[in-house]
């Protein structure tokens, strides 16, 4: 079985891939796969510094992830041009990699963890889709805290995803992530019991 996990920015996810792969799923994580595809001598790298120009690496070659972010942040073209770039050999990286885990143990759960699910349109790759939720409010909050943003740079990020209630009501399974992790960790147990465990 697989299953694509998603949310939204500091919604929660990477708290509930840990939980998942505590309890024996297999993780692949886009943010992962992304970081990979972006290292010195990759051709997506190359192709990045040939749009952006030569400001997006740091002194030693390797990305500079707040100079890229600023400029595609700020512009919703710079962004999507970004996506085109990277997004293809992201999924094509992830389908692989989850190709081999179930060729590996058929019944191993294969979790996939992808940020921008739904805005890549890639719910159909998936036989079903994990939403980790928590009101915008609390998703802002959580946001400016964790990254030290301004009210203005959070929402300029949040922006840049679908709206987390959209993505709630596209949810196969729903883990609302606002009442602690004691709260998630049981959604999390009963969703293995009933799905996973059978």
């Amino acid at each position: 079985m697989n299953i694509g996990l998603t949310g939204g920015i500091a919604t929660g996810k990477s708290t509930v891939s840990r939980m998942l792969a505590s309890l024996g799923a297999a993780i692949i994580d886009a943010d992962v796969v992304a970081r990979e595809i972006m290292e010195p001598g990759h051709p997506v790298l190359a192709r990045v510094v040939e749009h952006f120009g030569q400001a997006v690496l740091n002194p030693d070659g390797t990305l500079n992830r707040k100079e890229l972010g600023a400029i595609v942040f700020a512009d919703v073209k710079q962004r999507q041009v970004l996506n085109d770039l990277t997004h293809p050999v992201i999924r094509s990286e992830i389908t692989a990699r989850m190709r081999a885990l179930e060729a590996e143990d058929p019944h191993r759960l294969v979790v996939c963890d992808i940020p921008l699910l739904y805005e890549s349109g890639q719910e159909g790759l998936y036989e079903q889709i994990m939403v980790v939720y928590v009101p915008r409010e609390v998703q802002r909050k959580r946001l400016m805290e964790r990254d030290h943003l301004t009210l203005e740079q959070a929402d300029s990020r949040l922006a840049a995803q679908m709206d987390i209630e959209l993505k709630k009501s596209k949810a196969d399974i729903l883990i609302d992530n606002r009442y602690g992790s004691e709260e998630t960790k049981r959604q999390i147990e009963e969703f293995w019991r009933e799905k996973v465990l059978i």
